[in-house]
């Protein structure tokens, strides 16, 4: 089974983490109204002082807890297997990128510095936001999409494409959708991952140059490589 993701450990000291993992309980309870300095410090038991103190405000905050997000991600995808079918393995990565955010649709949110509520994002229009999806977390996250992307083109998959492109094309494919998804506009689907996303994924990769039938298949395969990493939940369908 899964763990959950949100589970805190208690003998966790240090106050950092201990803000860090307040906000992100704060954001699954009740969502991005109640991340404020005072109910952020109440949750972590500790004085409204501290967030400014350690982070210097509620901004530098919300930039560790979209950092620890990113981190919690990457296990997400460590998790999966590396085969022999590039396709099916960067297939199982969006699979299991969908259901980390549908397990933290809040958190996801704050990650890309976007809101479906509008209310993240407090220093956009600024010369250097806070929230600007560079940070090394990101990176290190964005690094098994980028490898997968070069597996494609290593083993011929598809013709010969820059894989920081290609991962470029894929990442926005996948997050936009996620971002559909998490505002609601696929409720009129019954399966919106079956029915869109792997689709989405197949015809992308045979856009790329990826035979239909080989890249059908690998998709097919995908759903059972997700299913079948460790300490996974089955996905769901929406």
């Amino acid at each position: 089974m899964l763990p959950n993701l949100m589970t805190v450990d208690t003998s966790l000291q240090d106050p950092r983490t201990r803000l860090v993992e307040a906000t992100i309980r704060l954001l699954a309870r009740s969502g991005p109204s109640e991340v404020k300095a005072r109910s952020v410090a109440t949750e972590a038991q500790l004085s409204t002082m501290g967030v400014y103190t350690y982070f210097g405000g509620v901004p530098e905050l919300l930039q560790a807890v979209a950092d620890e997000g990113f981190s919690r991600q990457a296990v997400v995808f460590g998790r999966l297997a590396v085969t022999d079918d590039p396709m099916a393995d960067l297939c199982a990565m969006a699979l299991a990128c969908h259901d980390f955010a549908r397990r933290n649709p809040h958190l996801y949110d704050l990650m890309f510095g976007l809101s479906i509520h509008g209310r993240y994002s407090p220093s956009r229009g600024t010369a250097e936001p806070v929230l600007s999806g560079q940070s090394p977390s990101f990176r290190a996250a964005y690094a098994f999409l980028l490898q997968g992307c070069a597996r494609l083109v290593s083993a011929r998959c598809v013709r010969k494409v820059d894989p920081d492109l290609m991962a470029l094309q894929f990442w926005s494919a996948l997050h936009g959708f996620i971002m559909l998804d998490l505002g609601g506009h696929f409720a009129h689907i019954a399966a919106p991952v079956t029915d869109v996303l792997v689709p989405m994924c197949v015809n992308l990769v045979v856009g790329l140059g990826a035979k239909r039938d080989k890249a059908e298949t690998s998709a097919a395969a995908a759903g059972a490589l997700w299913a079948a990493a460790p300490n996974h939940n089955k996905p769901r369908g929406k």
